[in-house]
């Protein structure tokens, strides 16, 4: 999902003045973290013990473990992003432009794309078990299931926690006064960018994993409409941790400063928990979880912000792209996947053919269908900055 993204130091970018500024790093950092979700997908027929529409004939004990590395990370560093975005769209539009921007460009795509991105899934799956005797389904008689949100969740609860963030800001000001509550989001932001700060924000993280029980899933999204603690819990904490670093000058390049330190630290939780297969007490598996989970989400932060200063042609092209693409990907990876489930191929072949035209067919249809086009505009916003950009970046 695209939002205008500016950086108040100018050295950060090469945009012309009198523009909002990117922050290309983080563009490139959010495009990532849709597009990871896409692999995730790809990933889930190989993984038996994970319920899924189909599995293939062939599984991966490899993919089961990137499996658990990526889903650690992926969606609080999204939700992070989300937050950051969102404090400085907040900044430039106000509160009430800013909530019917998100309702706009956030909740409306969950209801108007789930005809054609969740109901279809169903549908395959029913396809699949009629020609697959022996293939084990899961049985949904909840309506609230049958008809949930599917792998468009994330979009929910993004917009619960815009509009609970929104209302605990507008409380702040309304009996704290709007000087003490800036001083207070500045000294979390302080806190947050920190060595410490991974620390703090760990603690919703571990809250909902304990909450769920289950410390080698990560958080497990929530399979209705109807609002779940833990899942909440965990993305709100994300995203208030993304909307405090951008109260703070300075706040991202301090996080900047120690990105190797963070990936080396996560690195060594989540193996810790990898190695033990998570047969640690919950307590302290939601704990390394979580610490690894953040520390790969600051220490990716501190990368963008190190070394992608520059605006990328192909890195922005997706960056517009990846909101379309992770919106409609889920029945084309799931079909393309139960086309190959029989065949005697390797399993990193199937995953490449399955990633390749997805992906191929993905980007044909943001390009023909999405890109100049009243669609664009509605997911994107109206300013369609790639097409500036063609005429500015040699």
């Amino acid at each position: 999902m695209t939002t205008p993204s500016t950086e108040p130091t100018p050295a950060r970018t090469t945009e012309p003045a009198g523009r909002p500024q990117r922050i290309h790093g983080l563009d490139a950092l959010r495009c990532g973290a849709l597009l990871l979700g896409i692999v995730l997908h790809a990933f889930v027929p190989f993984i038996a013990a994970q319920p899924w529409f189909f599995h293939d004939r062939y599984g991966s004990v490899g993919l089961a473990e990137t499996n658990f590395v990526i889903h650690s990370f992926r969606m609080m560093l999204f939700m992070t992003l989300a937050g950051y975005f969102g404090a400085l769209m907040l900044d430039r539009r106000g509160a009430q432009r800013y909530v019917r921007d998100r309702a706009k460009r956030v909740l409306l795509p969950m209801i108007a794309f789930w005809p054609v991105a969740v109901f279809p899934l169903g549908l395959l799956a029913l396809m699949f078990a009629s020609t697959h005797p022996g293939a084990s389904q899961p049985e949904v008689t909840d309506p609230l299931v049958m008809f949930g949100p599917g792998q468009l969740w994330f979009l929910l609860v993004l917009m619960e926690c815009i509009v609970i963030t929104v209302a605990v800001r507008a409380l702040l000001i309304r009996f704290i006064g709007r000087e003490r509550t800036s001083a207070f989001s500045e000294r979390m932001a302080t806190l947050f960018s920190s060595r410490a700060g991974v620390l703090v924000a760990s603690v919703p993280y571990i809250v909902a994993v304990v909450i769920q029980g289950k410390p080698m899933s990560g958080i497990i999204e929530p399979a209705t409409i109807i609002p779940e603690a833990a899942p909440l819990a965990g993305y709100l904490g994300a995203f208030s941790v993304g909307w405090a670093l951008r109260r703070g000058s300075g706040a991202l390049a301090g996080i900047g400063k120690d990105w190797a330190a963070y990936l080396v630290v996560g690195a060594i939780s989540l193996s810790i928990m990898l190695i033990a297969q998570g047969q640690v007490p919950l307590p302290i598996g939601a704990a390394l979880v979580a610490l690894g989970g953040w520390c790969v989400t600051y220490g990716l932060v501190g990368v963008c912000m190190r070394f992608l200063t520059r605006p990328r042609p192909a890195i922005r092209y997706l960056a517009d792209a990846s909101y379309w693409m992770y919106l409609m990907h889920l029945p084309i990876v799931v079909a393309i996947g139960m086309s190959l489930a029989d065949l005697a191929l390797p399993v990193a072949v199937k995953l490449l053919i399955t990633l390749v035209a997805s992906s191929a067919t993905l980007l044909l249809t943001y390009q023909l269908l999405v890109r100049r086009t009243p669609i664009g505009a509605w997911l994107n916003g109206r300013e369609h900055r790639w097409r500036n950009a063609e005429r500015r970046v040699p």
